[in-house]
């Protein structure tokens, strides 16, 4: 890792192989049935990438929003919004979510909440997984909270 890296916080060559090979572990498990992750569910998020186009498949953990979709938070690691977060905003109209058994992909609509929506969501969300709200606390920005909604 270069010190340009270090300073901006970019994954070196290795963070980002090591990523990429627990990304398709998990989502092997999730197409196996297997959804879980340290307490939480997971589904595979499919989006298409802001610069390449090309697909992209992401295990997320997601929360149920009590009204027929699912919450997922752009935490990134505490210091920016995840590459999922800027590929799905990027091209909201191709995102869809594979869940543990699931036929296959479902289309969704994503919608970043804002105001009290997003007070409401991310209250769901801290009261399953207290631990997002300590990361949040200890960010200088607002997670993004997205609700994915069945197209």
């Amino acid at each position: 890792m270069t010190d340009q890296q270090r300073k901006a916080g970019t994954p070196g060559a290795f963070s980002l192989w090591m990523q990429k090979k627990m990304n398709a572990r998990m989502n092997r498990k999730v197409r196996k049935g297997k959804g879980g992750f340290a307490g939480m569910e997971v589904l595979i998020l499919n989006t298409v990438g802001s610069r390449s186009g090309e697909p992209r498949e992401t295990p997320v953990a997601w929360f149920d929003d009590g009204a027929g979709g699912r919450l997922v938070i752009a935490s990134g690691g505490g210091s920016r919004n995840p590459a999922w977060y800027t590929n799905l905003m990027a091209h909201p109209d191709q995102a869809s979510i594979e869940l543990p058994d699931s036929a296959g992909p479902v289309a969704v609509l994503p919608r970043t909440l804002e105001g009290d929506e997003r007070a409401q969501a991310f209250t769901i969300i801290t009261a399953a997984q207290p631990r997002i709200g300590k990361y949040q606390s200890k960010s200088d920005r607002e997670y993004p909270v997205v609700r994915l909604a069945p197209r």
